[in-house]
């Protein structure tokens, strides 16, 4: 098992990671999201023994790495950039750590055309990096880390700099890769909830250095445990809504609600499809995008900035006049302490 306790990173005078303590089981993917800034890079970074941490422990069955230098962590790295040797040809890429390690070439070449089978480059063993396509390139470099048989792989938004089909192919791709992996602790991150939520036995959220909430995706989706972490896991971003409690839970213009709370000020945190096209409040649309098969609309609505979700194509214009219903029951509510509370 792989485990971090309370680690803490500063690098330039900025603090990246700030008391972290986490652990990740043998054959499980566990993926990091949070907006770029939250510290996921930093942590993949430090367990790779690429960042030394101020304070705190990084260890794998109980042998402590922090003070290990990266060439002595069994462990495999794939980053945003296409990072591949220009002068080797693909196979002689994906064979360079084993050859490192003192594998016999002969022995690393069969080990490399193995692994880019597995990731659909059998044809392509040949070729230099700058022959292939900014997807193929990822590929070699997916196959060179899965090669290793590393213990721990970790995947820093592999797929980040690929556009959105290519992305939703390699995903189910690597799922399936991954799933071959037995016994291998597997960390991807991402800054995209939809692909943390698909993905991962269990997620971590990151916001500001510090883990706001881990466990298993539905319920960590299902369940926030404060508005931080609802603003992390909703994508497009959940609504902030404030709003007094007294006897009923008064949101002003935008009407009331019988949630059964103490007196106070409280935040419902609305998401984007609990907003409907049609009924009593007037919306003036301020922007519109097209995602898919889907439609994100902001809209301003009695001073507040609120954005809607529809499962279709509807085109819309800015200054738009929109009738709008929110479905102010099915949201969340958190306290002035910005923590989740039961309605």
């Amino acid at each position: 098992m792989l485990t971090i306790t309370d680690l803490s990173l500063t690098e330039a005078k900025v603090r990246h990671l700030s008391g972290l303590t986490a652990s990740f089981q043998p054959g499980t993917l566990t993926t990091i999201l949070g907006r770029t800034g939250a510290g996921k890079t930093s942590l993949m970074r430090a367990i790779a023994g690429l960042l030394t941490p101020d304070s705190g422990r990084i260890a794998l069955a109980g042998s402590d790495w922090t003070r290990l230098p990266p060439w002595k962590r069994p462990v495999a790295m794939v980053t945003q950039q296409f990072i591949n040797y220009p002068h080797l040809n693909v196979r002689d890429n994906v064979a360079f750590p084993l050859v490192r390690a003192g594998v016999a070439k002969p022995e690393a070449a069969a080990k490399a055309d193995a692994a880019l089978t597995r990731v659909g480059l059998a044809t392509m063993m040949d070729r230099r990096p700058s022959e292939l396509s900014g997807g193929q390139q990822q590929r070699v470099a997916i196959a060179r880390a899965l090669v290793k048989k590393a213990p721990v792989l970790l995947l820093d938004e592999p797929f980040v700099n690929l556009d959105y089909k290519l992305r939703e192919a390699f995903r189910e791709d690597l799922v399936e890769l991954l799933a071959t992996e037995t016994g291998t602790t597997v960390l991807y991150a991402s800054t995209e909830p939809r692909e943390a939520l698909q993905m991962g036995d269990q997620i971590i959220l990151m916001a500001e250095g510090r883990i706001v909430q881990s466990g298993q995706p539905r319920s960590v989706f299902a369940a926030p445990a404060s508005l931080t972490a609802a603003q992390v896991i909703n994508d497009p971003p959940i609504n902030p809504i404030p709003f007094r409690q007294a006897n009923v839970a008064d949101f002003g213009a935008l009407g009331q609600h019988p949630f059964r709370l103490p007196p106070g000020a409280y935040t419902l945190g609305l998401r984007a499809a609990d907003i409907h096209p049609g009924g009593p409040h007037q919306a003036e649309v301020t922007l519109t995008e097209v995602t898919g098969s889907e439609t994100i609309t902001h809209l301003r609505l009695s001073g507040q900035h609120l954005v809607m979700q529809e499962k279709s194509v509807v085109p819309r214009t800015p200054g738009d006049q929109l009738g709008v219903s929110l479905d102010l029951g099915a949201g969340l509510v958190f306290g002035a302490d910005g923590a989740r509370k039961e309605i």
